[in-house]
């Protein structure tokens, strides 16, 4: 069976999400939360739970937030599946490895909201006294696939504006 479009990117995203829960699982297992491990001068393991979404936004929001990131990440689950459906076949690679990859990792921290109510991140970035917030693959993947969306959509501006023909 041929799956329509490109869905069958859809399995870059599984790929991310057993990676993503691997990781998270292998975390939770041997570390205890709040134990921290420097592995070089910039980078650290860090076992933290996250309520909220990035930079740990609504956090402290009493309990609602789980419901409505579970929601969120549902609904831009099915809406990346559709896109992946509809994208032709040609010239458009780039734009599914961004759309699965995002999907994993919706699907990896939807996964711990459920389970759990928090999202498992340990990976600290750091530079002397400056931190960027915990991450974990989930995170990862959903940057890289944001990060191919604004390069195709540049790539598309560029090219529009240099032949207002094809558009």
């Amino acid at each position: 069976m041929r799956l329509p479009g490109m869905l069958h990117y859809g399995l870059i995203g599984l790929l991310v999400l057993v990676l993503d829960q691997l990781t998270k699982a292998w975390v939770r297992a041997t570390m205890m939360l709040g134990e921290r491990i420097e592995l070089l001068p910039v980078l650290s393991w860090l076992h933290v739970e996250n309520t909220g979404a990035a930079f740990s936004f609504l956090a402290d929001a009493g309990g609602w937030q789980r419901w409505f990131f579970v929601v969120l990440a549902l609904a831009f689950s099915a809406w990346l599946l559709w896109e992946l459906s509809r994208l032709p076949q040609q010239g458009q690679r780039l734009l599914a490895i961004g759309h699965a990859l995002v999907l994993g990792g919706a699907l990896g921290n939807l996964v711990d909201r459920l389970l759990s109510g928090a999202v498992t991140d340990f990976v600290l970035v750091h530079w002397r006294d400056a931190y960027f917030p915990a991450f974990n693959v989930a995170d990862a993947a959903i940057t890289v696939g944001a990060a191919i969306w604004i390069l195709m959509a540049f790539i598309d501006w560029r090219q529009q504006r240099s032949d207002p023909a094809a558009s």
